[in-house]
C-alpha cells in the first residue's frame, strides 16, 4: 500500500469513528461508559465482551450463614440456568464475584473496595450493617444493589433495590395477623427482643407504632448480635405478664426463645421478622414450641407454589436442607434481571442506566417468589406493604403459608 493509499484509509476510519461516536473503551467514572458500535448499547464498568459481572457480600460463615449459603446458591444457580437460555439483552451472560463477609461490616466494606471497578451492580450484600456501612460509597459509585436486608434507612440510599416491606411494616403486618386472628389484644404487653442496630430498630419501630395504634404496651429488650441465650430476656418477659413475644433477630436466638419460653412455661404466640427462622431449627429442642406459637412476616413465598424451584435446587445441591432463602434468592436474582432488561431496553447498560431503569419499574411480578414490588417509590419509602405470613411446619423450606396471599395491614399506611 502507498502512503496516499495509507493515509486515505487512516482518515476514512478516523471519519467513520467520529460520526458514530464509538468507543471500544469503557470510563472509568461511576457510572459512565461508552458504546461498542453505532445503535448498541452503551457499556461500562463490569462488562466485558459479552460477560457482566455482578459482586455478591454474603454471610457464610457468620450468624446468618444458613440464610446466606441458601441465598448464594440461588443467585448462582438463576444465572447458570439464565446463561445457558435467556441471556441479558440475548447477548450477555452473567457472572458472580461471591465474597464472605462473616456478617463483618468491615470486612464486607474492605471486600466491596477490592471488587467496585470490576462490577456492574451488587446481586447480593447481607444485613443491614454492611449495607449502612456501604451506603456513601454506594452512592458516590452510582452502585445498584439488592440487600439481603430489609431495614427502613437503606431505601434512603438511591441504588438500593429492597425486595419487600421494610421490617417496620413486616413486624406491623405480623402483629395485624396476630390481632386479626385472636393471638393478641388490645391492652396486651409485648415482649420484643432485637439487635442493635439498623435491624432490630427498625424491626422495633414496627411493634411501637403498631402497639401506639391498638392499645398495647411493648416491653423492649436489646440484644447483641452475639447474645445466644435468652434466658434473662424471657424470665423479665414472664415476671412483666407479656402476652407475645415479638423478635427482630437472627435463628440461633429464636431457638433459644422457644427452649427457654416453653421450659419456663411462657406459652405465648410469637411474631417475627423474615430473617429470625431457619429450617434447622425444627431439628432444635425448640421444635416444638416454634411449630405451636411462631409466626413469621416475611417479603417471600412458600416452596408450595414452587416445586420446579425446589426439585432444581436439590438436584444441584444434594444433601442439603432448603431454607426460603433460596427463594428469595431466586426472586432477587429476578428483579435484578428485570432492570438489566428495562437497562437494556433503554440502550444504556452503565451504572446511570441500570439507576433510570430501576425508577422506571413501577410494578414488578416475580412470578410469586416475592411480594410485588414497586421500585418507583422513590428513596425514603417502602417498596412494598405487603407480606406472607408463614408458620414453621415439617415442610420442604420449613415453613407452611398461613394465608394464600400476602396480607397488608391498613393502618401501615400510617408508615412512610
Amino acid at each position: 500500500m502507498t502512503h496516499g493509499k495509507r493515509t486515505a484509509v487512516l482518515l476514512t476510519a478516523a471519519l467513520l469513528a467520529a460520526a458514530t461516536g464509538c468507543s471500544t473503551k469503557a470510563s472509568n467514572d461511576g457510572g459512565g461508559g461508552g458504546t461498542t458500535a453505532a445503535g448498541d448499547v452503551k457499556t461500562g464498568q463490569g462488562i466485558s465482551g459479552n460477560e457482566i459481572t455482578l459482586g455478591v457480600l454474603t454471610d457464610l460463615t457468620g450468624v446468618f450463614a444458613a440464610l446466606g449459603t441458601d441465598i448464594t446458591n440461588a443467585n448462582t444457580l438463576y444465572w447458570e440456568k439464565q446463561n445457558k437460555g435467556d441471556k441479558v439483552c440475548g447477548k450477555y451472560t452473567v457472572k458472580l464475584n461471591i465474597q464472605d463477609t462473616g456478617y463483618v461490616p468491615q470486612t464486607g466494606v474492605q471486600q466491596y473496595g477490592g471488587m467496585k471497578d470490576s462490577i456492574l451492580a451488587l446481586q447480593q450484600t447481607i444485613g443491614s450493617p454492611l449495607n449502612t456501612a456501604l451506603a456513601p460509597n454506594l452512592t458516590s459509585d452510582k452502585m445498584i444493589n439488592i440487600p439481603s436486608a430489609w431495614a427502613r434507612n437503606l431505601t434512603d440510599t438511591e441504588g438500593n433495590t429492597v425486595v419487600g416491606a421494610t421490617y417496620d411494616i413486616e413486624m406491623y403486618n405480623g402483629l395485624q395477623y396476630a390481632l386479626d386472628k385472636g393471638l393478641i389484644k388490645k391492652g396486651d404487653k409485648i415482649g420484643h427482643i432485637y439487635f442493635e442496630g439498623e435491624y432490630g430498630a427498625n424491626g422495633l419501630a414496627g411493634s411501637k407504632a403498631f402497639a401506639a395504634k391498638n392499645g398495647l404496651t411493648v416491653v423492649e429488650q436489646k440484644i447483641k448480635a452475639t447474645d445466644k441465650d435468652m434466658s434473662s430476656q424471657i424470665t423479665s418477659f414472664k415476671s412483666q405478664g407479656v402476652k407475645a413475644i415479638a423478635l427482630t433477630v437472627a435463628p440461633g436466638q429464636t431457638g433459644s426463645v422457644g427452649a427457654v419460653a416453653s421450659a419456663a412455661g411462657l406459652d405465648v404466640p410469637i411474631i417475627g421478622n423474615n430473617p429470625v427462622f431457619s429450617p434447622a431449627l425444627l431439628k432444635s429442642p425448640a421444635a416444638a414450641a416454634l411449630k405451636k406459637n411462631l409466626i413469621v412476616a416475611s417479603p417471600v413465598n412458600s416452596f408450595d407454589s414452587q416445586a420446579d424451584l425446589l426439585k432444581e435446587y436439590q438436584a444441584k445441591y444434594s444433601g442439603s436442607t432448603p431454607s426460603l432463602g433460596v427463594v428469595f434468592g431466586t426472586g432477587m436474582s429476578e428483579v435484578m434481571k428485570q432492570i438489566l432488561e428495562k437497562a437494556c431496553a433503554n440502550k444504556d447498560l452503565t451504572r446511570d442506566g441500570l439507576l433510570a431503569a430501576k425508577k422506571q419499574l413501577s410494578s414488578v411480578d416475580t412470578q410469586g417468589l416475592t411480594v410485588p414490588l414497586d421500585l418507583s417509590v422513590g428513596v425514603g419509602k417502602s417498596p412494598s406493604r405487603k407480606s406472607y405470613i408463614l408458620q414453621p411446619a415439617d415442610v420442604p423450606g420449613g415453613a407452611k403459608l398461613l394465608s394464600d396471599q400476602p396480607v397488608e395491614s391498613a393502618d401501615a399506611a400510617s408508615l412512610p
